[in-house]
């Protein structure tokens, strides 16, 4: 098995960015999820409402990505802003309707419940086949898509290690999933739904999240063992 793609999200529920090389640290990819769109009650914009989250489905036509200074931009059609200019909260105040500020991870994490998230490419390609629409693995946000010849062979790794790169993994769980897999975002569209078949023959769950055991670098190409 080898990894076929990286992406990170330096914006929670925003597009994100493709990455040929990743450093992983313990909670997670460097710099993904660290921003977060918030609310005056401490609620995090997305496409659901939760204890954690608000709906605010104008979040998915924002982009985040990392420039050559390691400064974080977002942009949303031909416009662009850097993390930190307050030109950038009063874009989102006003396309989400109420007050919005763009602050990094504090004492809520934003990540949900695991440092990284994985699927197999047999895995998209089993629910695109029964259920139709896009096997693009952008519509699931995950971190690392991971080349598999069974679908769901990444499920019989909970509670096993993971080796990519010269990180170690420990995959905690199955992802339960939302209606963010069967909205557009992050440039692509999703064509078909997922997310009530997926309820009905899958317990909702698709890929998995694992945790960062040992912290190292792991790169598009590299070979990935159970251990």
């Amino acid at each position: 098995m080898v990894v076929t793609s990286l992406r990170r999200y330096p914006v929670k529920s925003m597009g994100g960015e493709a990455l040929t090389s990743a450093e992983l640290d313990h909670r997670g990819i460097r710099g993904d999820r660290w921003y977060a769109v918030v609310d005056g009650d401490g609620r995090f914009a997305s496409v659901k409402d939760s204890r954690r989250f608000r709906r605010r489905d104008a979040v998915v036509n924002y982009t985040a990505s990392t420039t050559a200074d390691g400064e974080v931009e977002v942009r949303s059609g031909d416009a662009s802003w850097l993390v930190g200019d307050p030109l950038l909260d009063g874009h989102l105040t006003s396309a989400m309707g109420s007050a919005q500020r763009l602050l990094p991870e504090a004492a809520v994490p934003h990540q949900d419940a695991g440092a990284v998230s994985l699927v197999g490419t047999a895995t998209i390609a089993w629910c695109a086949a029964r259920w139709g629409g896009s096997d693009d693995p952008r519509r699931l946000r995950v971190n690392v898509v991971v080349e598999t010849q069974t679908p769901f062979v990444e499920e019989t790794w909970v509670g096993r290690r993971l080796a990519l790169g010269s990180a170690v993994l420990t995959v905690v769980e199955r992802i339960p999933r939302c209606r963010m897999i069967d909205v557009e975002q992050d440039g692509t569209s999703p064509g078909a739904p997922w997310l009530r078949p997926l309820g009905a023959e899958r317990d909702l769950c698709l890929a998995v999240y694992a945790d960062v055991v040992r912290p190292g670098v792991v790169a598009v190409g590299d070979e990935v063992s159970v251990v």
